[in-house]
């Protein structure tokens, strides 16, 4: 049998598709977690050609398949299950829908998107306890040179410290591989010994990274197909490791330096040259880029700058769009007469105010229109301050008020925070809206 026929076999005895929440494995078993241990049919399973056995773990049925196969047959199980309808899960079905409507280049940014995206809250501790550091050393020079200070200056630095390895991690999950795999393959291009072989250590950054982890996957998931079973479990990682570690060396890591110092050049050479200008165009149009969802292209970018400079310098102009979006808001709720409305801007304001927009964008400015226009012009006047004094944040995944404290010049980046909410609110009340009627 098959590897795609044996899972099939085994979803079939294990009560259906709709039975199985998940499945993952080790190294020789397949991991079931059901919904109803009681559809099992076990004698069946245990007949099947390949299954060496089964085991009832209590929190999961586990199928033994042996090394090599278990990897495989899982994988095949997977893409049985991720088939499957979904009845009654309104979430999962809006999903699959927007998925099936996603151009290559959006499904592409988002899984770019989706090997950043769990670093968030280790950006967002470790930036604010750097801001927050950097605020005190400036009230008190002398806490600086405390033993408390320079630990806690170890707290905040620790994700950028291992954020390679982290982003290895993440982009061989995100691309099918084995996230240790993707981690080893980080570890040897950041290497401090590499400079003892005339190579520079790191460079290329998380671009190089992620370069590597993708090549990585694509070669294993080849050499499952290709190594026989019983060697598969050694051999596998091996030469993924020795081919894509040379490659990474040699070819993906002066390749990834090379972008990385583009990217890096191009974006503060734009805002150096463009000032205002850039900040505010970059600004006034990131709203609409967040609702096509092209947004997640620049999640890499920041990762990078912060990488090379410290600081994105990015991050503070475009908070600034969900600053113009809260004084577009505060001007709604100030000239509607709808009581619904008049709520609805009150209880998402706060949140906006800390950088959470979601709600005021599609609860609020964006179905009425033309106050989705007053916050872009709010965030591009926002934008248009940020850029002219090239303030930078530490930090990324935080945006509103909080971002502040992690910013190289805290009075300026509150300074144009309250320019977006002041021009927002005029914009706003200039250009108007239909007021909706009374339910």
């Amino acid at each position: 049998m098959t590897n795609e026929e044996i899972a099939a076999k085994i979803i079939e005895n294990l009560g259906g598709a709709e039975n199985i929440s998940s499945a993952a494995n080790c190294m020789t078993r397949l991991r079931a977690q059901l919904i109803d241990k009681g559809k099992v049919q076990t004698d069946a399973l245990k007949k099947i050609d390949g299954v060496s056995g089964v085991y009832d773990a209590g929190a999961e049925f586990q199928i033994i398949l042996g090394p090599g196969r278990a990897t495989n047959v899982t994988g095949a199980v997977n893409e049985i299950l991720n088939k499957r309808p979904r009845i009654g899960d309104a979430k999962a079905v809006h999903d699959e829908i927007r998925a099936k409507n996603a151009t290559p280049a959006k499904l592409f940014l988002k899984k770019i998107a989706g090997i950043f995206t769990p670093l968030i809250p280790g950006f967002i501790a470790c930036g604010l306890i750097t801001g927050i550091l950097g605020v005190s050393a400036k009230i008190s020079p002398e806490f600086a040179q405390a033993e408390t200070f320079k630990l806690l200056a170890v707290f905040g630095n620790a994700v950028f410290w291992g954020m390679n390895l982290f982003v290895g991690v993440n982009a061989a999950k995100v691309f099918g591989g084995t996230p240790i795999l993707g981690g080893v393959l980080a570890a040897i291009m950041t290497h401090p010994a590499l400079a003892d072989a005339g190579l520079v250590p790191g460079r290329g950054g998380v671009i190089s990274v992620v370069l590597v982890a993708a090549l990585g996957a694509w070669l294993e998931k080849k050499l499952h197909k290709i190594i026989p079973e019983m060697f598969d479990l050694f051999l596998t990682p091996l030469v993924t490791v020795l081919i894509s570690g040379a490659a990474a060396i040699f070819v993906l890591q002066p390749v990834g330096g090379a972008i990385s110092e583009t990217i890096g050049a191009a974006a503060t050479g734009a805002i150096a040259s463009g000032g205002a200008a850039v900040g505010a165009i970059l600004a006034g149009f990131w709203l609409p880029m967040v609702m096509f969802g092209v947004h997640q292209a620049l999640t890499p970018i920041h990762v990078d700058l912060i990488s090379q400079y410290g600081v994105t310098i990015l991050l503070p102009i475009l908070a600034m769009a969900g600053a113009g979006q809260v004084g577009a808001s505060i001007a709604v709720y100030f000239k509607t007469k709808n009581k619904f409305l008049k709520k609805t801007v009150a209880s998402a304001l706060p949140v906006g105010i800390m950088g959470i927009g979601e709600p005021l964008i599609y609860g609020v400015t964006f179905p009425l229109g033309k106050p989705f226009i007053g916050a872009c012009i709010g965030g591009a006047f926002g934008g248009a301050v940020q850029a002219s004094f090239m303030v930078g944040a530490a930090t990324l995944g935080i945006s509103g008020l909080p971002l502040a404290a992690t910013t190289n010049n805290i009075p300026v980046y509150l300074m144009g925070v309250v320019v977006a909410y002041v021009a927002g609110f005029v914009a706003t009340w200039i250009l108007g809206f239909e007021d909706p009627a009374e339910d």
